[in-house]
């Protein structure tokens, strides 16, 4: 079996693993690095380390859309845009896909979405990313934007933006990095775990954030009717303060029979991107078909 080379690329950072493709699940970190800026340093890095580590599949997240093997739309990577990774990286297999997409993919082939029908993804992180399972197969839809659930709205004054999604400007991570700043606090990890030590300025932070995510998230379980809904992404280790503001507003707008709905962290957390990757670079450019995908 050929190593894969997987990557999960954010707006602000890249991770990357080494895996053998008969055993996506152990995935080994290789690193954490910035996000490359340009083009050139992107694909320097990513063949630096295809050629390292000697690997003949690549899987790659992408915080944004992905045709085939073309990034086709990267919100806060634009120069990946319109390019074909086939063409950067000649002879090797590559399976491009969103980021929430994989980080399900992982869930569902080996964590907490496994054995499950129906379920909801959200990856919180510089944006907002999300995956939906429905009838047992990853909706991924005509563009490869199915569920771009950061650009959910529960204001309709909002005047839009090009880049960032209502709920991605108000419930994201980058948010709860200037609600920290607000009280005193240096980022979001730092109002986590205030809140977490009971900090009344830190519960009282995340109550806005939640507020918004929890409603906006309301529409998507009564359209899909989901067994649970799983946070991955950067703040996924803080669903013990995240999930009782969330879930306050999100049953609030729920008829009856729907309330009953849990959020959970995913198995993998933050490392989900990457495990997906992984996955999906097994499977190669069509990973999108088998169990737990959508053709």
């Amino acid at each position: 079996m050929s190593a894969v080379l997987a990557i999960d690329l954010g707006g602000t950072r890249l991770r990357a693993g080494l895996a053998d493709s008969s055993n996506p699940a152990a995935v080994a970190s290789l690193g954490e690095w910035t996000a490359p800026g340009t083009l050139a340093a992107f694909t320097e890095m990513v063949g630096g380390l295809l050629f390292e580590h000697q690997a003949g599949r690549l899987g790659l997240g992408i915080p944004g859309l992905a045709r085939g093997t073309v990034a086709s739309w990267v919100p806060n990577l634009g120069y990946l845009d319109g390019n074909d990774l086939g063409l950067l990286f000649p002879g090797i297999e590559i399976a491009l896909g969103n980021d929430a997409q994989f980080a399900l993919l992982a869930e569902v082939a080996a964590g907490s979405a496994k054995g499950m029908d129906d379920a909801i993804l959200l990856a919180i992180g510089t944006g907002i990313g999300s995956a939906v399972l429905a009838g047992g197969r990853i909706v991924r839809g005509s563009n490869g934007g199915a569920c771009s659930f950061g650009w959910a709205a529960a204001d309709v004054n909002d005047p839009g933006e090009d880049r960032s999604g209502w709920l991605e400007r108000h419930a994201s991570g980058r948010v709860l990095d200037a609600a920290a700043q607000t009280i005193g606090l240096g980022d979001g990890a730092g109002l986590i775990a205030a809140a977490r030590s009971g900090s009344e300025p830190a519960l009282a932070a995340l109550e806005t954030p939640m507020r918004a995510l929890g409603t906006t998230l309301a529409g998507a379980v009564a359209l899909l009717d989901p067994e649970t809904v799983i946070l991955a992404g950067g703040v996924a280790g803080g669903a013990d303060v995240l999930v009782p503001p969330l879930l306050v507003a999100l049953r609030r707008q729920l008829p009856r029979h729907l309330r009953g709905i849990t959020v959970k962290p995913g198995t993998f957390g933050s490392r989900a991107g990457l495990v997906g990757a992984a996955f999906a670079g097994s499977r190669g450019r069509d990973w999108g078909n088998g169990d737990g995908s959508n053709a």
